[in-house]
């Protein structure tokens, strides 16, 4: 930046011994940041890099290994945030709240976009550069993940055998164990609906929310006359937000599916999983379902 002219009495270096940190001119460059701390600092109170940046154990000599750690434990603080959000929408729409609502959903569809950005690290991943390091994974799989299993509850995806892996982790076995008995996401949106003076039949108000959320020709009906109706309502706004969702859930699933076929092909799976088999079947399910076969009635 150009300093104003000096005077006389001014010689050039003078202008050079600004003080450190501030804009030469018209002084209204920043203030000198504070570096001087009694303990750590506030950034480190505030984010614990310390502590994130020191969760690193690699068990293997692979170089590579390091990438594949960091960005599945990226991956984990992605499914947290996420859970967070879409608990706030199901918080607001039981509070007959759509716009915090919406804003939560929002938010996660930008959240889900970096999530599956993560898995460019992994994406390209040769059968032999992923073999080098694959036996530290021991017995260990995605699908033991409790915070994405949380995921898919809230996505209508429930099943009771998916607590079995966290019985040795009593406060992750009931946080689970609660959540499987809570209504999901889509729980909630369709009693906002029904509220909303939707025709929601009672057998899937009432229905037993510990299990998998299966399509319902009325509620197709229901979202069939929401896109009928008018273009700017916010109960179509609502299930623009959820497509949304739906979509970027599809993407993931499709992004873990295209890796795992590049890095292993069709062996079985980490865990004891069916590997890329089960990521096929997976892949191909819709969710939030009718708010895509309702698409063929408009």
């Amino acid at each position: 930046m150009a300093s104003e002219p000096s005077g006389p009495s001014q010689p050039a270096e003078a202008q050079s011994a600004a003080v450190p940190g501030q804009e030469s001119g018209d002084g209204s460059g920043p203030e000198n940041p504070n570096l001087d701390f009694a303990g750590t600092t506030p950034y480190e109170d505030y984010v614990k890099a310390d502590v994130l940046t020191h969760l690193q154990h690699p068990l293997s000599d692979d170089p590579g290994e390091m990438s594949f750690l960091v960005t599945t434990q990226v991956m984990e603080l992605w499914f947290t945030v996420i859970v967070h959000e879409w608990t706030v929408a199901s918080r607001a729409l039981r509070a007959d709240d759509p716009r915090t609502a919406l804003e939560a959903l929002k938010r996660s569809v930008y959240e889900m976009l970096s999530l599956n950005a993560s898995w460019e690290p992994l994406a390209h991943l040769t059968p032999a550069q992923f073999n080098a390091y694959r036996g530290a994974l021991g017995e260990g799989s995605g699908f033991q993940s409790a915070m994405y299993r949380r995921m898919e509850f809230m996505l209508g995806e429930k099943s009771a055998s998916m607590l079995v892996p966290h019985r040795g982790a009593p406060r992750v076995h009931d946080e689970l164990e609660k959540a499987l008995h809570e209504p999901s996401l889509y729980d909630e949106v369709l009693r906002y609906l029904a509220r909303r003076g939707e025709d929601i039949p009672e057998e899937v108000l009432n229905r037993d929310v510990s299990q998998r959320y299966e399509p319902h020709p009325a509620v197709e009906r229901v979202w069939a006359g929401i896109y009928s109706g008018d273009p700017g309502g916010d109960l179509l706004r609502l299930g623009e937000a959820l497509t949304e969702v739906a979509e970027q859930v599809w993407r993931w699933r499709n992004d873990h599916l295209v890796a795992t076929r590049r890095a292993m092909g069709s062996k079985q799976g980490t865990g004891g999983s069916a590997g890329v088999a089960w990521l096929e079947k997976r892949a191909g399910k819709n969710v939030f379902p009718e708010l895509w076969t309702a698409r063929s009635h408009v």
